[in-house]
């Protein structure tokens, strides 16, 4: 066991270190690993130890200087989200509270509650509409709460594929007519009405699931920021749903996501009208996922998350540009 995981305990106050450390994952190229660390006599704990690597990988060969810098930026942000935004829990948008935060020029060490000591044991690499209702009212909610979050030492920009922070992807796409409107499509995205925060990576790989699969908690917050709530449920949806199944799934998805929506405004924030919320929001979906197109098409050209649903979504919206 790592040294610096057997100082945690101390730190944490806890009067015995941990019995075992398991590596639950390496990090996106080699920038460290996450940890559970076992305890006899106290709940288990999560750590995200970030170590700089002296050479970044990359599975798709994307070893840039601002590759590197984003992902630095990332883990400063993923900080600054456990230390100073999940103090106050939520049981209709969980996540794990931050216990221990702390960071250095090249290292990052993210100590948080165990989300399985909590009832969310399980994770699912297929969705049926259980799952994928559970991971839509944490969204709604998490996007009611948020609205007009200035979202301090987060992502001015939420999300890992916003145009500002990926000029190589746009650089290197063949398809001109989305490379020309990319900027007008972000521009749409930032200056809509009812921006909040959005937990950015919003995959279903990043949901932990009671047993049921009806309750939800999210994970991994490093590209948490400002931003249109319908990215999130863009990228959920085309992770979640099969693309042949997109088109027949849209409405559903949708339908479901402002039902929840609707609830939580309610809420929280019963000074919106969500008519008009909705009105505004509902279009933006396509819109969101256009955007998200033109960064896989750029960052990916043969990814499976290109294909008849999002070349045809993408075209209906460059039409109405």
């Amino acid at each position: 066991m790592k040294p610096i995981y057997l100082d945690i305990a101390k730190k944490l106050g806890m009067s015995a270190p941990p019995v075992k450390a398991s590596v639950i994952q390496s990090l996106w190229g080699g920038y460290g690993e996450l940890v559970r660390l076992h305890f006899d006599h106290a709940p288990n704990v999560i750590v995200k130890h970030v170590c700089l690597p002296d050479k970044a990988e990359h599975p798709k060969g994307w070893n840039t200087r601002l590759s590197h810098l984003r992902k630095v930026r990332s883990y400063q942000v993923e900080t600054a989200w456990y230390q100073d935004y999940t103090q106050q829990p939520d049981p209709a948008c969980a996540m794990p509270k931050g216990l221990l935060c702390e960071q250095s020029e090249k290292e990052w060490l993210i100590v948080m509650e165990d989300l399985a000591e909590a009832g969310f044991t399980t994770t699912h690499a297929e969705a049926d509409f259980t799952i994928i209702d559970s991971c839509l009212r944490w969204l709604a909610h998490f996007h009611a709460k948020n609205i007009g979050n200035s979202g301090v030492g987060l992502w001015e920009q939420g999300t890992y594929w916003h145009l500002a922070t990926r000029p190589d992807e746009l650089a290197s796409m063949t398809d001109t007519a989305l490379q020309f409107h990319a900027k007008r499509i972000d521009e749409i995205l930032q200056t809509a009405p009812y921006q909040t925060l959005v937990h950015g990576d919003a995959k279903l790989a990043n949901f932990c699931f009671s047993e049921n699969g009806t309750q939800a908690a999210a994970v991994d917050f490093q590209y948490v920021g400002r931003g249109c709530a319908m990215k999130d449920v863009a990228l959920f949806m085309s992770s979640a749903v099969l693309p042949s199944d997109c088109e027949a799934q849209e409405r559903r998805v949708l339908e479901c996501y402002f039902g929840h929506l609707k609830r939580a405004l309610a809420q929280y924030r019963p000074d919106i009208e969500f008519d008009s919320l909705a009105r505004i929001w509902r279009p933006l979906f396509y819109v969101a996922w256009a955007d998200f197109h033109r960064f896989v098409k750029g960052w990916s050209p043969e990814h499976w998350k290109i294909n008849p649903y999002t070349e045809q979504l993408t075209q209906q919206v460059l039409c109405k540009l």
